[in-house]
C-alpha cells in the first residue's frame, strides 16, 4: 500500500485524539469544545480576549474527568498561533488532529445597525477576511506538522447559510465566509492525499450566542417558523455536527459543506 493510500484510510477515535478550537472562550466555539469534551477528545480552549471564562470551561472539562487546557493566541497572528500549537504539544504530550475554525471577529448581527450595500467600505470586508480566512490559514498552516506525524488530520472551518441565502445582507461577514467556503474546498484537494479532510459546517442565527444576542424575538420567531423542523438551532445541535466531520463515521468525506439550520435552507 502507498503512502497517500494509507493516509486515506486513516481515521482516528476521537478519544485519542487532541482537538483545537478556536474562539472557544464563549459562544458557539465554547459549545464545541464541551462537545467534543464530551466524547472523549482532550481539548485547547482557544481565546483572545476571554481569559476567565476559558479557564472554567477548562476547569469543569478536567473536574469531570476530561482533559483541556486553555491557551491564548491571536488566531490572525500567524506567529502566535504556532506558539499555540507549541504550547499544546507541549501539555497533551501529542499533536493536535482536528482543528475547528470557529473564531468569529468582533461583529455582532444587527440587522437595524448593519451597512447598506451603498455604505460600506471596503476596510471592512478585508477585515473579515483577514479574521475569517487569514485566521484559517493560520491555524491549517501550523496544523500541518502535527498532520504529517499523525498520518491524517480533519479541519472543520464554521460557515454561513448566509451564503446560500443572504435573507440579511451582511455584506462584510457573508463575503468572508463565501471565501472560507471556497479556502474549504481548495485545501481539501490539495491536502487529501496526506490524509486530511476539510470540511465546513455552515449554520444560521443562533439561539442564542454573544454575535446573536442584539437579534430580537420576533426574528427568532420568524426563523423558526420559516424551518421545516419548527425552531430556531441551538449551539449545542450545531456542535454535535462538527464532531461528526472530526470523527471516523466521516473518514470518507471532503470537501463539503453541511448546513445545520434546522432546515431553514434546503440548497
Amino acid at each position: 500500500m502507498s503512502n497517500a493510500q494509507a493516509f486515506s484510510t486513516a481515521a482516528m477515535p476521537l478519544d485519542e485524539q487532541l482537538v483545537l478550537v478556536t474562539g472557544a472562550g464563549r459562544g458557539l466555539g465554547a459549545a464545541i469544545a464541551k462537545a467534543f469534551a464530551h466524547v472523549g477528545s482532550a481539548v485547547v480552549v482557544n481565546y483572545r480576549y476571554s481569559a476567565d471564562a476559558a479557564e472554567e470551561l477548562a476547569e469543569a472539562i478536567r473536574a469531570r474527568g476530561g482533559r483541556a487546557a486553555a491557551l491564548e493566541a491571536d488566531v490572525t497572528d500567524d506567529r502566535a498561533v504556532d506558539a499555540m500549537f507549541d504550547g499544546a504539544h507541549t501539555e497533551f504530550g501529542m499533536p493536535v488532529s482536528t482543528v475547528v475554525n470557529s473564531a468569529l471577529m468582533d461583529y455582532t448581527f444587527d440587522v437595524e445597525g448593519r451597512q447598506p450595500a451603498d455604505e460600506i467600505d471596503f476596510a471592512d470586508l478585508s477585515a473579515q477576511f483577514r479574521g475569517t480566512v487569514g485566521s484559517a490559514m493560520n491555524t491549517v498552516q501550523a496544523a500541518m506538522s502535527g498532520f504529517r506525524e499523525i498520518g491524517s488530520g480533519r479541519v472543520i472551518n464554521i460557515g454561513s447559510n448566509l451564503v446560500q441565502n443572504p435573507v440579511v445582507p451582511y455584506h462584510d461577514y457573508t463575503a468572508a465566509k463565501a471565501a472560507l467556503l471556497a479556502l474549504t474546498r481548495t485545501f481539501a484537494r490539495d491536502l487529501g492525499p496526506l490524509g486530511v479532510r476539510v470540511n465546513m459546517v455552515s449554520g444560521g442565527l443562533l439561539r442564542t450566542t454573544d454575535a446573536s444576542a442584539a437579534t430580537t424575538e420576533e426574528v427568532f420567531d420568524r426563523i423558526a417558523e420559516a424551518s421545516a423542523l419548527g425552531h430556531v438551532t441551538t449551539p449545542e445541535e450545531f456542535a454535535s455536527a462538527v464532531v461528526f466531520f472530526a470523527s471516523p463515521d466521516s473518514r470518507a468525506v471532503t470537501g463539503q459543506n453541511l448546513i445545520v439550520d434546522n432546515g431553514y435552507v434546503m440548497s
